[in-house]
């Protein structure tokens, strides 16, 4: 039998919390191990039930923000969704790089939240395709501006520069394939290279510090 995705849920509004519960106990892969309603449940959760996935609301009492990082700086197993109602993008880059693996709006539909987590729990990176967009393309760099491949990237390939400029625009492993004649399994292999060399975590990151660097050629 496969064992179950555990889960825990950390919200200071009830109602929302419970729907969240009620949403993910529904899933024959899923099991809730706990809940809370602050930063410091978020902290005690995390260390004595060590679930797979926490799923912190972004506004709590103590700063969803600051459990992210006291949770990270135990080096838990624990990985961390973020849910907020306001898409502040300095909050989720403070967020991801503090070490949460995911970021969704509070009115996101329970089957994405579903899907964030069984991404999150197999260790990859969950942002909603239309809110990493803006967050990829908010640092100087317009969505209708063509990105070309340029010298700052002297740690990859141009193998590699060219999967990541398709990162930036959005592509899943599975377009970059389609784009470049690859298996989806080689641009899986090109993607962790890319974040082993650019020292990142994932591929949001990833997407973020190449928008930065060709905002910082083109000022």
């Amino acid at each position: 039998m496969q064992r179950k995705i555990r889960v825990g849920v950390v919200d200071d509004h009830p109602l929302y919390r419970d729907g969240v519960i009620f949403a993910l106990e529904a899933e024959p892969d899923m099991e809730i191990v706990g809940q809370g309603e602050t930063a410091s449940d978020a902290y005690q959760l995390a260390h004595e039930q060590s679930p797979d996935v926490l799923v912190l609301d972004m506004n709590m009492p103590g700063g969803g923000i600051n459990a992210v990082a006291k949770i990270a700086a135990r080096a838990s197993p624990t990985k961390i969704l973020m849910l907020t109602v306001v898409d502040d993008q300095d909050d989720v880059r403070s967020a991801l790089r503090k070490g949460a693996r995911g970021y969704l709006l509070k009115g996101t539909s329970s089957s994405e939240l579903v899907n964030a987590i069984r991404m999150v729990s197999k260790g990859q990176s969950y942002v909603s395709p239309s809110f990493a967009m803006q967050l990829i393309m908010s640092r100087n760099t317009e969505k209708n501006d063509p990105v070309e491949p340029n010298d700052r990237f002297p740690e990859l390939s141009d193998r590699e520069e060219q999967v990541l400029m398709l990162i930036l625009r959005g592509l899943s492993n599975r377009m970059i394939g389609d784009e470049l004649g690859l298996t989806e399994k080689t641009v899986k292999g090109y993607v962790t290279t890319i974040m082993e060399r650019l020292n990142v975590r994932n591929r949001v990151e990833a997407a973020m510090l190449a928008a930065e660097r060709i905002a910082d050629r083109r000022a």
